[in-house]
């Protein structure tokens, strides 16, 4: 249940610096700052930094921007996981000490083996438990599991959620470096913070009862907190929303000329809705209305051409002059980038705009000119098929993402192939730009960037199969 408002309820979003920030950890971030401020209570954040390979400071930031960007505000300082290292050492030792937790020496190959002899469920089978084995370089520090009983999750949305407990294996909270597992780092943050109310996707339900465990041994009643898992935000055909059907990253929409204002409500649909079913509306209004208990179950279906119609209609409330203010870095950054090529082609002022429409066209409403469709991608299908897979599996990692890696990607195997250079930039460019001719091409794909460009060549390559 949740409390009254007014009561102290403290709700965190807690990302991991290791990439961008996606449309599914934004919805979490909106959802935890939506309880937070209509009960009045807290939304703290938690910068999950334990990652010391892949989290950098770029991602950090990008944090931090996306937030203020989307206007999610939260309160105190951020709270960083990496520098809470002493701490959840401090925890383990103590599972330790009252017998929650033992080490096991146990390699993933014996696991595995033990496990195919008794021919019963993967994993591990506690070998360890009572061995005595002390700490070493090849050891892990296991949780043991009770053998016994049930783990309830009580989940304001899908309800009390059960775990049988013999069903869940002694599960790692220690590798053999000494780092602590996220599990453990999360439970000791979770119980410091004083977080009461833990809203994330519903992909981390399987893991709950792990966490609740290790708040029940560290001291906590265990009921002494309110999860609410969320639903999957899903694509048109039901499956789970990936980069192939379009932008993931939150600051793609942002530099696409979304308004945060738009994005945040569309986000507010996915999963729930206002008693009066009316979708458009301010965030005030959707604070105001907003009930945990209310989201779907059902997973959420993320529709672009939706997402766009509530971004026409906040720009069509725009002030002119705040809509000209807003519109003219979008169309500076590209002008500026390809005015020299422009200038060198143009026969008449009007005609530059019209050459680089495309940059600014949405991926999937891209329209093709019949006459160089026909003549690229119908008559010339076996190659056309043959370039824009060269295209897609060198661009996916090409690094830098420059305009000469660019063209080294396509003109490189055309020279290696003895194939025309025209013919075979020919593909690329129409799916690009949806005609044969216009602006150097490789500076457009520079300017377009990997996901838009990928997105394209993957829709035109599906569509000529």
């Amino acid at each position: 249940m949740v409390a009254a408002r007014g009561s102290a309820i403290r709700a965190r979003f807690a990302p991991s610096p290791t990439g961008h920030l996606h449309i599914g950890s934004a919805r979490t971030a909106l959802f935890n700052w939506l309880l937070a401020r209509h009960e009045g209570g807290k939304m703290l954040l938690r910068v999950e930094d334990t990652d010391a390979e892949r989290s950098t400071r770029e991602f950090v930031d990008l944090i931090f921007s996306t937030l203020e960007w989307l206007g999610l505000d939260y309160d105190g300082e951020p709270v960083f996981q990496s520098r809470n290292a002493e701490r959840h050492i401090e925890a383990v030792q103590q599972l330790v000490a009252f017998g929650h937790a033992y080490c096991c020496d146990c390699t993933r190959e014996e696991v595995d083996g033990r496990a195919a002899a008794r021919g019963g469920p993967p994993g591990y089978d506690g070998h360890c438990r009572d061995r005595d084995v002390q700490p070493g370089p090849n050891t892990v520090v296991r949780f043991r599991t009770p053998d016994e009983g049930m783990t309830v999750v009580h989940d304001i949305i899908r309800g009390d959620v059960s775990f049988p407990n013999e069903t869940l294996e002694d599960f790692v909270i220690v590798r053999s470096t000494g780092a602590p597992m996220f599990l453990v780092a999360n439970a000791v943050d979770d119980l410091d913070m004083g977080i009461t109310h833990i809203l994330r996707g519903e992909d981390l339900l399987s893991s709950t009862p792990k966490a609740l465990l290790l708040r029940t041994a560290l001291g906590s009643p265990g009921d002494d907190l309110a999860f609410a898992h969320l639903p999957l935000i899903v694509n048109q055909q039901g499956k789970k929303f990936s980069k192939r059907d379009g932008a993931v990253a939150v600051d793609d929409y942002r530099s696409r000329g979304y308004l945060p204002d738009a994005f945040v409500n569309y986000l507010a649909t996915l999963g729930w809705g206002a008693p009066d079913g009316v979708e458009l509306r301010p965030t005030s209004e959707i604070v105001e209305l907003f009930d945990v208990a209310s989201i779907s179950k059902s997973p959420a279906q993320f529709d672009l051409k939706k997402l766009r119609n509530f971004n026409g209609d906040y720009i069509r409330r725009l002030p002119l002059d705040e809509y000209k203010a807003l519109t003219r870095p979008y169309l500076d950054d590209v002008f500026d980038a390809m005015a020299p090529l422009l200038q060198e082609r143009v026969k008449a002022l009007t005609e530059g705009p019209a050459m680089i429409d495309f940059l600014f066209t949405d991926d999937g409403e891209l329209a093709f000119d019949d006459k160089s469709w026909t003549k690229v991608m119908v008559n010339g299908k076996d190659l056309a098929v043959a370039m824009l897979d060269i295209a897609i599996d060198g661009f996916e990692t090409l690094a830098p993402w420059t305009a000469e890696a660019v063209n080294d990607v396509v003109i490189g195997y055309a020279d290696d192939h003895e194939i025309p250079r025209g013919k075979a930039q020919a593909p690329v460019r129409v799916a690009i730009t949806g005609r044969s001719v216009g602006p150097p091409l490789w500076e457009a794909i520079e300017l377009l960037g990997r996901e838009r460009t990928l997105a394209r060549l993957r829709r035109v390559r599906e569509r000529i199969s």
